[in-house]
């Protein structure tokens, strides 16, 4: 495949459009002969040229064609590219959202909630499902019942998260201040040791704990009433404006946050 190829001509296409930058201006008759392209796909390959904005006709008789500025046809075939990314790239964003629909435990169909206690491994499997499901960006608020729990405890959930989430996605972590009291001094270490870019910024305080996974769904926990340092389970929620709101409230706490790792 040669360069034009990739950027979007086809082999007749290319074989004319090179053959005009030769010959100049020259008709469709001259065109097959010089460019070994048969005479009934010509006007086809011509045709498709000019609508591409590729190539130019005269008003003559017969009409004669000529080739635009290589330049000029470079920068239509790099634009007309760009328009099929976007569109595939769209697509791949709907194609995710459906997966991450099946993905997900099932939750029950009175509620979405996930009941499971801190570090259990029901919800290490979940957290870990969850994450995977992200392609672009984690953005994730940790304070309490974690700020409250053992290490070893947390531990389980912090291999878990890591384990689900890609390479190429983007994680931003907003942690509390009485977390830090919780995490050993390797911590920062652990980060950096992610395959992941990930960023950690610090507040004094949390009040709760949630992530958003994508701008398209936010889970919360649900601190338990009685142990400051368990839960009972995550919620989660998918409708654009609580997603929005959770997302919004990140992104205004990250910028009132000290950096830890960036």
């Amino acid at each position: 495949m040669t360069e034009l190829n990739e950027l979007g001509l086809s082999s007749y296409e290319e074989q004319v459009y090179r053959t005009l930058l030769v010959t100049g201006a020259a008709t469709a008759t001259e065109l097959s002969t010089a460019s070994d392209v048969p005479k009934g796909r010509i006007y086809d390959v011509l045709n498709g040229l000019e609508a591409r904005q590729l190539v130019r006709t005269h008003a003559t008789d017969p009409t004669r064609y000529a080739a635009v500025d290589p330049s000029e046809a470079v920068a239509q075939l790099l634009a007309e590219r760009a328009v099929e990314l976007r569109d595939e790239w769209a697509r791949y964003r709907s194609i995710a959202g459906t997966v991450r629909s099946d993905l997900l435990p099932t939750p029950p169909v009175d509620a979405s909630v996930w009941l499971g206690r801190l570090g259990g491994e029901a919800m290490q499997t979940a957290l870990q499902q969850h994450v995977r499901t992200a392609t672009t960006a984690v953005r994730a608020a940790v304070g309490p019942p974690y700020e409250h729990a053992a290490w070893e405890t947390l531990r389980r959930e912090f291999d878990a998260f890591f384990d689900g989430v890609a390479d190429d996605v983007t994680v931003s972590l907003l942690l509390s201040d009485p977390l830090l009291d919780v995490v050993p001094d390797t911590f920062p270490a652990l980060l950096r040791a992610q395959a992941a870019d990930v960023r950690v910024r610090v507040r004094p305080t949390v009040p709760v704990s949630y992530d958003v996974i994508d701008g398209t769904v936010t889970t919360v926990d649900i601190p338990h009433p009685r142990n400051t340092a368990e839960r009972i389970g995550v919620f989660a929620v998918t409708a654009d404006s609580v997603v929005d709101a959770f997302d919004r409230q990140f992104r205004q706490s990250w910028d009132a946050a000290t950096p830890l790792l960036e």
